[in-house]
Protein backbone atom coordinates (compact mmCIF):
# COMPACT_ATOMS: atom_id res chain seq x y z
CA UNK A 1 0.00 0.00 0.00
CA UNK A 2 1.50 3.38 -0.58
CA UNK A 3 0.44 6.65 0.85
CA UNK A 4 -0.07 9.91 -0.15
CA UNK A 5 0.19 12.94 2.01
CA UNK A 6 -0.48 17.22 1.31
CA UNK A 7 1.54 20.15 2.80
CA UNK A 8 -1.73 22.35 3.09
CA UNK A 9 0.15 25.17 3.94
CA UNK A 10 2.19 24.85 0.75
CA UNK A 11 -0.46 24.22 -1.60
CA UNK A 12 -1.03 27.30 -3.74
CA UNK A 13 -4.23 25.86 -5.81
CA UNK A 14 -2.57 24.92 -9.44
CA UNK A 15 -4.58 22.19 -9.78
CA UNK A 16 -2.03 20.33 -12.08
CA UNK A 17 -2.24 17.14 -9.35
CA UNK A 18 -6.18 17.16 -9.86
CA UNK A 19 -5.59 16.87 -13.65
CA UNK A 20 -2.89 14.30 -13.50
CA UNK A 21 -5.64 12.20 -11.02
CA UNK A 22 -8.66 13.51 -10.14
CA UNK A 23 -10.07 10.47 -8.26
CA UNK A 24 -6.49 11.18 -5.49
CA UNK A 25 -6.54 15.22 -5.44
CA UNK A 26 -9.30 17.98 -5.70
CA UNK A 27 -9.48 21.09 -4.10
CA UNK A 28 -11.31 22.89 -1.22
CA UNK A 29 -13.41 26.12 -2.11
CA UNK A 30 -10.30 28.28 -0.93
CA UNK A 31 -8.19 26.40 -3.73
CA UNK A 32 -6.39 24.01 -1.58
CA UNK A 33 -5.46 20.60 -2.17
CA UNK A 34 -8.11 17.93 -0.67
CA UNK A 35 -7.20 14.47 -0.62
CA UNK A 36 -10.06 12.38 -1.71
CA UNK A 37 -8.29 9.42 -0.59
CA UNK A 38 -4.78 8.62 1.57
CA UNK A 39 -3.87 5.35 0.64
CA UNK A 40 -3.63 3.79 -3.29
CA UNK A 41 -2.26 0.46 -4.69
CA UNK A 42 0.94 -0.41 -6.18
CA UNK A 43 -0.80 -0.24 -9.37
CA UNK A 44 -1.77 3.08 -9.16
CA UNK A 45 1.66 4.45 -7.90
CA UNK A 46 2.91 5.77 -11.33
CA UNK A 47 0.25 7.77 -12.57
CA UNK A 48 -0.28 9.40 -8.76
CA UNK A 49 3.72 10.34 -8.32
CA UNK A 50 3.29 11.75 -11.91
CA UNK A 51 0.48 13.95 -10.81
CA UNK A 52 1.90 14.59 -7.18
CA UNK A 53 5.48 15.59 -9.13
CA UNK A 54 3.48 17.84 -11.52
CA UNK A 55 2.96 20.01 -8.47
CA UNK A 56 4.54 23.24 -8.51
CA UNK A 57 5.49 24.04 -5.13
CA UNK A 58 6.03 20.31 -3.74
CA UNK A 59 3.16 20.03 -1.93
CA UNK A 60 2.79 16.38 -2.20
CA UNK A 61 4.30 13.11 -1.08
CA UNK A 62 4.09 9.89 -1.54
CA UNK A 63 5.71 7.06 0.55
CA UNK A 64 5.26 3.37 0.70
CA UNK A 65 3.45 1.89 3.83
Amino acid sequence: MVIVKADLEACQGYANCVVGADDVFDLDDDGVVVLRRTTIEDSERTRVEEAARSCPVSALVIEDD
